[in-house]
C-alpha cells in the first residue's frame, strides 16, 4: 500500500474509533453548557481556603473549554469574586480535559488513560491553586453585583444544548481536531512503528521531551488525543504520551501571555511550573506502572490488533461525525451588519460605540465579550461578531474607554472605532 493509501486508512481508522464517543461527548457538553453557567460557578468559587480550589478544579474537569476559551471565562470568574487560587485551579484543570476529550481518550487510548487523564487534571489544578494560595497570602475579593441577562431564556434548554453540542462546539474544536487527525495519519504513514524508541529509549528522557514539545504548542484537549496515539505508534512511551496530553492543552504562548496580564507574573510562573511538574511526574508515574496496568496502546494501521478492525457500524458513526462537522462549518450568512442596522433604527437617539476586538477565536470568547459588555453601566444591547472581530454597543452614557478596558481585561485587546 502506498503513502496515500496508508494515510487515508489511518485517518479513517482513528475517525471511526473515536466517532461514537466524540458524538456522545458533544451531547453531554451541550447539556453542561445549559445547566452549568458562569454565574453558578461564581457562587461557588469565591472566598478563601482550599474549598474553592478543590471546587474549581473539580468543576473544570468536565467542561469542554480549550486553552483559549478558558481564559475569558476565568477572567470573568475573577472579576465576579473568585479568588486568585481558585481562578488558577480552574485555569489548570479545565483545558486538559472535557467530557468530549475524555470519551475520545477512552476510545483511542483505553480506559487507563481515560481515568488517569482527568485525575491528573484535577490534581494539577489543586496543586497550582494551593501554591497560589500560599504565595498570595491575603486575597482581595473582587465583587460585582451586576446581573447578566440569560442567553437561553427565549428557547428551550434542550434546543440550546443540542445547538451548542452539535454545532457550536464542533465548530470551535473542528479545526484543531482535524489537524490532530491529519498529523496522526501522517506519522503513521511516514514513521515506522517504534522508530522513536531507538533514539529516545525509556525512562526520563522521552517524558521530558514530550513535555517540552507540548508546552508552547496550541492543541485542544480532544485534538491532542490522535496526536498522542500517533506518538505512541512512533515509539514513545505511554508516560511520555501522557506528558504531552497534560502539557499540550494546558499551555501555549498566547495563554501564558494573557495569564500574565490578568493574574500577574508570579501566578503565571506558578501556573507554568505546575503544568511542567504535573506532566513530568504524571508521565513517570504512568511508565512506572505501565507493566502492571492493562494499557491498550493504539495501533493506527490495519495490520494491528483485532480491536482496530472497522465494522460497518463504525463506518456509520464516522459518517455521522463527518455530517455533524459539515453542518457546523456550513456557510452561514453573517447578519451582524443587518442586525446592527436594525438596532440603530430601533434605538434611535441612543449612543452607539463600536469596538474592534482582537484575538477572539471561539464561541466562548464571543460569549465572554458579550457578557462583559452587557454588564457595563449604561449598556442596553450588544452585538458581538466573532468572524469580524467587532462589537457594537448601544446604550446611554457609554464610556468607550471603559468598555474597551473591560474587554481588554479579559485578554482581548479592544479599541473603539
Amino acid at each position: 500500500m502506498g503513502f496515500v493509501g496508508e494515510f487515508l486508512q489511518a485517518f479513517w481508522l482513528v475517525t471511526a474509533q473515536m466517532a461514537p464517543w466524540l458524538l456522545l461527548g458533544f451531547l453531554v457538553a451541550g447539556l453542561l453548557s445549559v445547566y452549568v453557567s458562569p454565574r453558578w460557578l461564581e457562587r461557588h468559587l469565591g472566598g478563601r481556603g482550599m474549598g474553592p480550589v478543590w471546587k474549581a478544579s473539580l468543576f473544570g474537569v468536565p467542561l469542554p473549554l480549550c486553552s483559549c476559551g478558558v481564559i475569558p471565562v476565568a477572567a470573568g470568574l475573577r472579576q465576579h469574586g473568585a479568588s486568585p487560587a481558585a481562578t488558577t485551579a480552574f485555569l489548570l484543570s479545565t483545558p486538559q480535559t472535557g467530557v468530549d476529550s475524555i470519551a475520545v481518550t477512552g476510545a483511542l487510548l483505553g480506559p487507563v488513560y481515560a481515568v488517569f487523564r482527568p485525575v491528573a487534571a484535577l490534581l494539577t489544578g489543586v496543586l497550582g491553586g494551593g501554591l497560589v494560595q500560599l504565595a498570595e497570602g491575603r486575597q482581595p475579593t473582587v465583587t460585582d453585583g451586576s446581573q447578566a441577562s440569560g442567553t437561553v431564556a427565549h428557547r428551550s434548554r434542550l434546543r440550546a444544548a443540542l445547538s451548542y453540542g452539535f454545532e457550536t462546539l464542533p465548530r470551535d474544536i473542528g479545526k484543531a481536531l482535524t489537524v490532530g487527525l491529519v498529523l496522526a495519519a501522517l506519522i503513521t504513514a511516514l514513521v515506522p512503528a517504534g522508530w522513536a524508541e531507538q533514539f529516545l529509549g525509556g525512562g526520563v528522557l522521552p517524558v521530558l521531551v514530550m513535555m517540552v514539545v507540548g508546552i508552547p504548542l496550541y492543541v485542544c484537549a480532544t485534538g491532542s488525543v490522535p496526536l498522542a496515539a500517533g506518538f505512541i505508534h512512533a515509539g514513545v512511551s505511554p508516560g511520555a504520551a501522557l506528558a504531552f496530553l497534560i502539557a499540550g492543552p494546558a499551555t501555549n504562548a498566547a495563554t501564558l501571555a494573557t495569564l500574565t496580564r490578568i493574574l500577574g507574573r508570579r501566578t503565571a510562573a506558578i501556573y507554568l511550573a505546575t503544568v511542567a511538574a504535573s506532566a513530568f511526574a504524571g508521565g513517570l508515574l504512568l511508565d512506572a506502572f505501565a507493566g502492571r496496568l492493562d494499557l491498550r496502546l493504539p495501533m493506527l494501521h490495519a495490520g494491528g490488533h483485532d480491536h482496530v478492525s472497522i465494522l460497518w457500524v463504525d463506518h456509520l458513526w464516522a459518517g455521522l461525525l463527518v455530517l455533524v462537522m459539515a453542518w457546523a462549518f456550513r456557510p452561514r450568512r453573517t447578519a451582524a451588519a443587518d442586525d446592527g442596522t436594525r438596532a440603530d433604527a430601533d434605538t434611535a437617539g441612543s449612543q452607539v460605540v463600536r469596538l474592534q476586538v482582537d484575538s477572539m477565536s471561539c464561541s466562548h470568547c464571543q460569549e465572554s465579550v458579550q457578557r462583559t459588555l452587557v454588564e457595563q453601566p449604561g449598556v442596553a444591547t450588544v452585538m458581538v461578531d466573532l468572524q469580524a472581530g467587532s462589537a457594537v454597543v448601544h446604550g446611554d452614557g457609554l464610556d468607550a474607554d471603559a468598555l474597551s478596558a473591560a474587554v481588554t481585561a479579559l485578554g482581548y485587546p479592544a479599541q473603539s472605532v
